[in-house]
């Protein structure tokens, strides 16, 4: 019986009861129409964006970032709304690789997208 409760078993058997607390918080969530891109990670959910002009050789300029924060495709669609929304921008965002590929008409200033990123939610990390 002494084995049972030695101080490594009740570690573990911590960290189980809390993963499972946070688990069941989640599913619970999910249940209820709740994604973590709507009401958790980032707090935020960004209006959805259509771009106009998608042809790539309009837009000469281009920047890849990667994207910290995401949790789901849901996210990565935030980001890129996010982006999407500052003029003469189309972005590309994949969830899969956390990259936001960033395509502009004009010079693209690397800390406007970062700040629309921030402002989404979401963060840009260095490499």
């Amino acid at each position: 019986m002494s084995d049972l409760l030695n101080p490594a078993n009740a570690i573990v058997l911590a960290v189980i009861v809390v993963g499972m607390f946070f688990g069941l918080r989640r599913i619970v969530a999910s249940t209820h129409g709740k994604s973590c891109c709507s009401d958790g990670a980032s707090g935020k959910k960004t209006k959805r964006v259509a771009v106009a002009d998608t042809d790539e050789s309009h837009c000469p300029y281009c920047d890849e970032l990667l994207i910290g924060g995401m949790s789901c495709d849901g996210c990565a669609q935030n980001v890129a709304n996010a982006l999407n929304a500052l003029n003469g921008v189309w972005a590309t965002v994949t969830y899969a690789d956390h990259t936001a590929r960033v395509r502009s008409k004009r010079p693209i200033d690397r800390s406007v997208l970062e700040a629309a990123v921030r402002d989404a939610g979401y963060y840009v990390m260095t490499l």
